[in-house]
């Protein structure tokens, strides 16, 4: 009977729907907290079914020691032992009914119950793909953060609180000597050769870097620093939301995180309580995040966007439409044509490659669909701390910005003119350490062509 229902269990598992049970694990910290109790569970049942089997060769022992004593005594004297009727009676029961039912004791197979709870837990394994993008996550933060093999197969990663350590000098030069061997030409004289030979013992310019060695540089927090000059028109403030009512008297936190682009961060922005409200509304509906496709103008999924999304409308709850309103009382835009909260939580070493979040001349039909016009702005959230990595950078203008549980960052994509403004490019830096939650807000041009924002010049 138990071997029926094994069978059955195994039948309804392969007609289980494959996408149901695979989700993409690797891209989602969330998601993969779920393996965790999956695992447990078989551990618990593992460990039933090594007791089960304890116990019945507990019975075996008890069995084969009694009859062990048994025998001995049996087989010194054959004759006067049989005399005894009695224990012709039991050998005549032993052999005939006691044997069979140990034979059906040592054939009783006490791994139905783990076999069959492995095979329903199987559906919600990670696969193949899910393993090679785990391995890829590895060697991506291994690039990334210049982390040793060795280091990393033994899993002793940095100290989150060295993760902004001064950059290693030879490593740039190594970079810069590539570069250079790359465009140096076959007929170069021996004077150009020494002249090489002279600019490698100098640091390197990072503002020659290709964008891929900015990116990583960024993410180690070894980026340009602004000069003392330009630091002193960053400034902190009580922010009243150009004096909007909720906010003359109860002004909120607002610090400058760059210059230009104009990159502002609201501190204190949304409490806990609303971001584990965010976070459990979000849980059951991520799945992996997609990019707008150019060539087609639908949403596909990439290689350079590792992590789990869901959207979130205003309707369906009312923080999420407190949020909503916080975001247009304090940017002063019309939220009503932007998209729906988006939040996002990322996997194993997850990232988002440097891109834009405007849509470029190039693709006039990015957000034709939405006919709300081009992205003016983003608001970020923070939802998490980050342990070590996970950093916002902006590769143009070296810019990074830091996840801080709590706070959110806001700059705009458009030029007043309504052209985009090609430094805001960024990036969303690998994990290397801990779970990054975030939610955004894209706020479109529509709707606020009567509108007062809060402007560049206001912030200042």
């Amino acid at each position: 009977m138990a071997s029926v229902k094994v069978w059955c269990i195994l039948v309804l598992s392969f007609l289980l729907p494959h996408s149901y049970a695979h989700m993409d694990f690797f891209t989602s910290i969330g998601h993969m907290t779920d393996l965790i109790n999956t695992e447990k569970d078989l551990v618990t049942s593992l460990k039933d079914y090594i007791k089960a089997e304890e116990n019945k060769l507990e019975q075996i022992k008890k069995w084969a020691e009694k009859l062990d004593q048994l025998t001995d005594t049996a087989t010194k004297d054959p004759e006067g032992f049989l005399g005894h009727p009695v224990n012709a009676f039991k050998l005549m029961k032993r052999l005939n009914t006691e044997w069979g039912e140990l034979e059906n004791l040592v054939l009783k197979d006490m791994s139905d119950g783990f076999i069959s709870n492995m095979t329903i837990q199987r559906q919600y394994f990670p696969n193949d793909e899910d393993q090679t993008g785990a391995a890829k996550a590895l060697l991506r933060l291994q690039d990334t953060y210049n982390l040793d093999t060795d280091t990393l197969s033994r899993g002793n990663l940095p100290d989150p609180e060295h993760q902004r350590a001064n950059g290693n000098l030879k490593y740039f030069e190594y970079i810069m000597s590539k570069e250079k061997e790359a465009n140096k030409s076959t007929t170069e004289t021996d004077s150009q050769t020494d002249k090489e030979t002279k600019a490698k013992k100098k640091e390197p310019n990072k503002d020659y870097l290709p964008e891929r060695q900015k990116y990583e540089m960024l993410c180690r927090g070894e980026g340009l620093k602004m000069t003392p000059r330009r630091q002193k028109k960053l400034f902190c403030r009580y922010y009243d939301g150009n004096q909007n009512p909720k906010y003359i008297l109860a002004p909120v936190k607002q610090e400058d995180e760059w210059d230009k682009p104009r990159i502002v961060r609201f501190l204190e922005i949304i409490s806990d309580e609303e971001i584990e409200t965010v976070k459990e509304l979000a849980k059951p509906r991520l799945s992996r995040a997609t990019v707008h496709d150019p060539e087609t103008g639908k949403l596909t999924t990439a290689h350079y966007r590792v992590s789990k999304s869901a959207w979130l409308s205003g309707y369906e709850s009312p923080v999420v439409s407190r949020i909503n309103r916080r975001i247009q009382d304090l940017t002063g835009l019309d939220v009503s044509t932007a998209e729906e909260l988006q939040v996002a939580n990322y996997g194993v070493g997850g990232q988002y490659e440097p891109h834009f979040d405007f849509a470029r001349k190039d693709e006039p039909d990015a957000f034709k669909e939405l006919g709300t016009g081009n992205r003016i702005a983003t608001w970020l959230f923070y939802m998490s701390d980050v342990s070590a990595g996970g950093a916002t950078v902006f590769p143009e203008v070296g810019a990074s910005v830091w996840p801080k549980k709590g706070t959110a960052v806001f700059w705009y994509n458009l030029f007043p003119s309504g052209e985009g403004d090609y430094s805001t490019r960024h990036a969303a830096c690998p994990v290397l350490v801990g779970n990054k939650w975030v939610s955004n807000k894209w706020i479109h041009e529509r709707g606020q062509e009567f509108r007062r924002p809060c402007t560049l010049s206001e912030l200042e």
